[in-house]
């Protein structure tokens, strides 16, 4: 790839910080937006939160590869980018989602973020039950090899 290309690829904005309002942005074309997203993924993600972004990262761009509507276009991209930021911006972990957005969402999306909300909220009871049946375990187990050492 020719160095020109690189510069034109690369991010001309930076990171979005929480109660800032994001300024105007210099959009990226589809494909550089799509491997930069990729590039954070790797990046500031854990394995497993990586996994699950990538999939759907690719998942909605594959969904939108045959939109022809260019406000539509537009709409999708800056999303994304603004997504992008966010992630650099390493606030978006005790981010909340902004009323107005909610507002705009219709009841399907909403209820696809209900369920992702309860997936995630289950898996971490989950870790969190595996975590202590794991401790309870291993205490029950130095209890009884400090019962036998008594013992002898």
């Amino acid at each position: 790839m020719r160095p020109t290309r690189l510069l034109k690829a690369a991010p001309t904005t930076q990171p979005f910080r929480p109660g800032q309002r994001a300024p105007a942005l210099a959009l990226l074309p589809p494909l550089p937006l799509y491997r930069r997203l990729l590039r954070i993924h790797r990046k500031l993600l854990g394995p497993e939160e990586r996994i699950f972004g990538d999939n759907y990262i690719k998942a909605e761009f594959r969904r939108h590869r045959d939109i022809e509507n260019p406000l539509h276009i537009v709409g999708f991209l800056t999303e994304w980018q603004l997504y992008g930021q966010q992630l650099e911006g390493d606030t978006w972990k005790d981010g909340r989602i902004d009323p107005e957005l909610l507002d705009k969402m219709s009841d399907q999306q909403i209820g696809q973020m209900y369920e992702l909300m309860q997936a995630i909220q289950k898996r971490g009871r989950d870790s969190v039950d595996e975590e202590e049946e794991g401790a309870i375990l291993k205490a029950i187990d130095d209890a009884s090899t400090d019962g036998k050492k008594n013992d002898s």
